[in-house]
């Protein structure tokens, strides 16, 4: 059993460690509660229990706070494996009972699993059927509100850039090709700041269930993110031909 209020009492407990007033930690304050609600709501189409769907949003980013707090920032690359921290957090030091006390071990490998996997460029080839399902009700949350993020969050404080080298740089002809072939944009393939918005774009080609694809759309934000306005006229270019070519094959 998963007692949702107890989950977000200790939640807000354990985030009043990390400065709520700092934007970053506002920002993945939010981000969680917004992915849990996605997690339930795509639940049902996926055939996973809401429930835990709803615990693996609530305590996949669980390791930003302590990224934050040690190297203030998101980028992986320059700091720590975020997913990595988060599972080792929940079950190497044992947060996870102070959450869900009660958890039983085959859900709580499944949480494991869920968490560890969310920010992979792939899944791993070995996982069950049911941990493949619940692995991408939670990276199809996690994408949705991603797109959120990059536009109700100024790019300075998700990429760790001022405003005038997102809006100068060059796409990197190499993200330019996932964008093309439909993929997500592998992190060592990201060499300016505008590869990261791109990159961003490109987790629409990941999303795996209808419902997610769905939801994407009405929000809007895919759209929005589109709408960049470059002052480098190559990149210009590219963001309008992102913009006719993106819902293609969606």
């Amino acid at each position: 059993m998963i007692d949702r209020n107890h989950v977000i009492r200790e939640f807000q407990k354990y985030t009043s460690a990390y400065n709520p007033s700092d934007p970053k930690i506002k920002l993945k304050i939010d981000h969680t509660y917004r992915v849990a609600g996605l997690c339930s709501k795509i639940a049902d189409e996926a055939g996973t229990d809401p429930e835990l769907s709803w615990l693996c949003g609530m305590l996949h980013d669980i390791g930003r706070f302590e990224q934050v707090r040690r190297f203030n920032t998101f980028v992986d690359a320059d700091s720590v494996d975020h997913a990595q921290l988060s599972s080792e957090l929940l079950f190497n030091d044992g947060l996870i009972r102070s959450f869900a006390p009660d958890l039983d071990p085959s859900s709580s490998q499944l949480l494991k699993t869920s968490i560890q996997s969310h920010s992979l460029y792939r899944l791993p080839v070995d996982l069950s059927k049911e941990e493949v399902s619940y692995c991408n009700v939670l990276r199809d949350a996690d994408k949705i509100d991603i797109f959120r993020v990059n536009c109700d969050t100024p790019p300075e404080e998700i990429y760790n850039v001022t405003s005038e080298d997102l809006r100068n740089a060059d796409v990197t002809p190499e993200v330019k090709k996932c964008f093309l072939n439909h993929t997500a944009v592998q992190r060592s393939l990201r060499k300016t700041s505008i590869d990261y918005l791109v990159g961003h774009i490109c987790l629409v080609f990941e999303l795996v269930y209808p419902i997610s694809r769905n939801i994407a759309r009405e929000q809007g934000y895919l759209q929005k993110m589109l709408s960049f306005q470059s002052m480098n006229q190559e990149t210009l270019d590219w963001f309008e031909y992102m913009r006719q070519h993106v819902w293609e094959e969606l």
